[in-house]
């Protein structure tokens, strides 16, 4: 029996795919995660982050349906929790929806063969517990591993706590021992809001990261909050053994109005303290963010606010996106949204800003030497990412794995080196 498990969005969705696979592979199906013709069940994990990750599920749903004539089709994730009845409605052999929670009815279904009892909408809420899932395969060079889940900090542009639900935390114990027994090279702990872990004994972020202070395995954190820059928790940070400096700090805006419209509990005034302190922590950090343009509020004024935050940041990398308006969203109830055109600018311009400044860190690497997690090897150069998230390409190919290297020059869209001896 063939199945085929396809992700959208998330590195959350990701991980809870990976535990997906190794139940299927538990029951004996051969698994892959790319779309291929005549398996016998496809299960899409969807992603409702924005309109467009909405309708690429969609899309996917379709695909796998005219990949295979017999096919039996189950749709779990953000999307359709969102709106089940756009997925049932692709046809019959749509069996089941079960949404963004208890994801482990995937696995109950199948092995249960399909049965009518499982067909429909299957969506179920979180009783407020983390729920413990089938660990995926630990990978060779980079592992994830997810430690929370849902959110409740209710941004106003965004739907995913209305799908999550609530924050809910895995215990230290659990998430220490999945995290002390990976054998990749490097471990991401993630979540849907990492800096709001804190499990039912009161342990948070710093605790399990005192915890694991002794891991083998280079420690990657996920995406995380203003809220979670403090000095207790770069000390954890510091004494880890093999800690990577990347701070994926979310900021979405650089003007105070408009934070306090997306209902982001930080000014940029203390957010810049933040990453100072990091900056004091870590030396050779780099601060890497998310940034949303043409929110409805946002001015002209405003929106200077964020492309001069750009710089005296130092971001060494920022992804921006233009605002996507979510049904049920605050935002979405209470504004109107501003000119495609103009939001199309605006991305444009911190977009560029964000490349000149994301130039400026890689430069001060010239000449020095960086660890690198080596992974692939394509058009002759061999690809990987150092501790500080910089993207690094050595001529030639490598073996997977650590591997120390001297910085040469600017390359691409990271840096050139040569390995050292």
């Amino acid at each position: 029996m063939k199945a085929v498990v396809i992700t959208l969005g998330c590195k959350v969705n990701d991980v809870e795919s990976g535990s997906l696979i190794r139940g299927l592979e538990d029951l004996g199906y051969e698994v892959t995660r790319e779309l291929e013709k005549n398996a016998d069940l496809y299960i899409v994990n969807t992603c409702a982050v924005t309109a467009e990750a909405e309708r690429k599920s969609r899309q996917t749903v379709g695909k796998a349906l005219k990949s295979s004539e017999k096919a039996q089709i189950i749709v779990c994730g953000c999307a359709s929790e969102k709106n089940a009845n756009a997925f049932l409605e692709k046809g019959e052999r749509v069996i089941s929806v079960v949404g963004a929670q208890g994801k482990n009815r995937v696995l109950e279904i199948v092995q249960a063969g399909f049965s009518d009892n499982f067909r429909g909408v299957q969506i179920c809420s979180s009783d407020g517990k983390y729920e413990e899932m089938r660990l995926p395969k630990c990978l060779k060079t980079r592992n994830f591993v997810k430690i929370q889940d849902g959110c409740n900090r209710f941004c106003s542009y965004c739907v995913i706590p209305y799908l999550r639900g609530r924050s809910r935390s895995r215990s230290l114990e659990s998430a220490k021992a999945e995290i002390m027994q990976s054998t990749a090279m490097e471990t991401v702990v993630t979540g849907i809001d990492i800096s709001a872990y804190k499990d039912e004994n009161g342990n948070d972020l710093a605790d399990l990261m005192y915890a694991i202070k002794d891991a083998d395995t280079r420690i990657r954190l996920g995406s995380m909050e203003v809220s979670l820059i403090t000095e207790r928790f770069l000390d954890a940070l510091k004494g880890l053994k093999h800690f990577a400096p990347q701070f994926h700090l979310s900021l979405q805006s650089g003007s105070n109005a408009v934070l306090k419209s997306m209902n982001r509990h930080y000014t940029r005034e203390e957010y810049l303290e933040k990453c100072e302190m990091i900056y004091r922590a870590f030396p050779n950090a780099s601060i890497t963010t998310d940034i949303i343009v043409g929110f409805p509020t946002e001015t002209e004024q405003d929106f200077e606010q964020s492309l001069k935050i750009v710089e005296e940041a130092k971001f060494a990398q920022i992804h921006a996106f233009p605002y996507s308006p979510r049904e049920g969203t605050n935002a979405y109830k209470k504004y109107r949204e501003l000119p495609f055109a103009l939001k199309k600018e605006r991305v444009e311009k911190i977009l560029d800003a964000g490349a000149k400044q994301k130039e400026k860190y890689l430069r001060r690497f010239i000449g020095q030497t960086l660890e690198v997690v080596t992974e692939n090897c394509i058009d002759g150069y061999t690809e990987g990412y150092s501790e500080n998230y910089v993207r690094v390409y050595i001529q030639g190919k490598t073996e997977k794995g650590l591997t120390r290297v001297r910085v040469e020059s600017l390359y691409k869209d990271g840096v050139f080196a040569v390995i050292t001896e």
